[in-house]
């Protein structure tokens, strides 16, 4: 498992980050300036609400250190590039949720360690493995996230005719990284289902009603709404595993990753259906 997890690993996530840089612009990062309340709220849920509500539930939820860990680490992630293609298929407010991809999958390099450090101080389970630190954290987030987004904002307008065929890759990749998660802990992973598999479920469902009640408040458009729900209901679950298996020795810490990234599809599904019905 060493290759997989110290070099395949990484290099898919930073390969699927390259592909999500190929599919944006300048303008996703400076359309926000123009009209910020959407974005800011937005943003608000997925980095502030979040974690929030996922430490509370791990707070109160019977969970292994291990998993309680990995339901913070998927709960720190950004969304990922499938909600920008969901938001789309439930007509909701497509240029929002692609800027909200791509400012987010840049402060992520600063948001993931600091959440993931604040959740271990509150959950009691101590600080990172020795050696590591929120600087080391966040310099091996940069190299295998922010950078391979750059270069594919730097190289879309080159590289356009290779966007599909990349975007197709990220898929297959997604694909190999959730199937060798599930497969490096098959002897468990019904175990571990039944132990986080409710909690991700609850942290999926939970987060979309307070979508709901908070765009109510904020008297948001249909679009908006929309593309809110999916921002907080998709995770960029591969980034997940990615940093579970960087910085913690076990593979268990990224099984909610990996149940997570099966339970928002079986969610957002039915409910992108139930929203282009109604």
């Amino acid at each position: 498992m060493g290759i997989v997890t110290d070099v395949i690993l990484p290099l898919s996530l930073a390969f699927i980050m390259f592909s999500l840089g190929l599919g944006l612009s300048i303008n996703d990062f400076t359309r926000v300036f123009f009209k910020p309340r959407d974005f800011l709220i937005g943003l608000f849920f997925q980095i502030i609400i979040l974690p929030i509500v996922a430490i509370i539930i791990v707070l109160f939820w019977p969970l292994t250190p291990e998993l309680a860990i990995g339901v913070m680490i998927l709960a720190a992630a950004p969304g990922g590039v499938t909600s920008n293609v969901l938001t789309s298929y439930a007509k909701g407010n497509i240029a929002l949720s692609i800027s909200l991809t791509a400012i987010n999958s840049i402060l992520c390099v600063i948001t993931v360690p600091i959440i993931l450090i604040i959740s271990l101080s509150i959950l009691g389970y101590g600080s990172l493995s020795e050696g590591q630190s929120l600087f080391s954290v966040a310099i091996q987030m940069f190299l295998i996230v922010t950078v391979p987004v750059i270069l594919g904002v730097l190289l879309s307008s080159i590289l356009s005719s290779f966007e599909k065929i990349a975007k197709n890759i990220s898929i297959i990749l997604f694909a190999l990284v959730l199937l060798g998660a599930i497969l490096s802990q098959r002897e468990n992973v019904i175990n571990y289902f039944a132990q986080a598999g409710l909690v991700m479920l609850v942290l999926n469902i939970v987060m979309m009603i307070i979508v709901y009640i908070f765009s109510k408040s904020f008297r948001a458009n249909r679009e908006t709404f929309r593309c809110w729900l999916m921002e907080v209901g998709l995770q960029n679950g591969t980034l997940a595993i990615v940093v579970a298996n960087t910085f913690f020795a076990s593979t268990v810490y990224l099984i909610p990753a990996a149940i997570y990234s099966l339970i928002m599809y079986a969610t957002a599904l039915p409910l992108i259906y139930f929203l282009r019905r109604n």
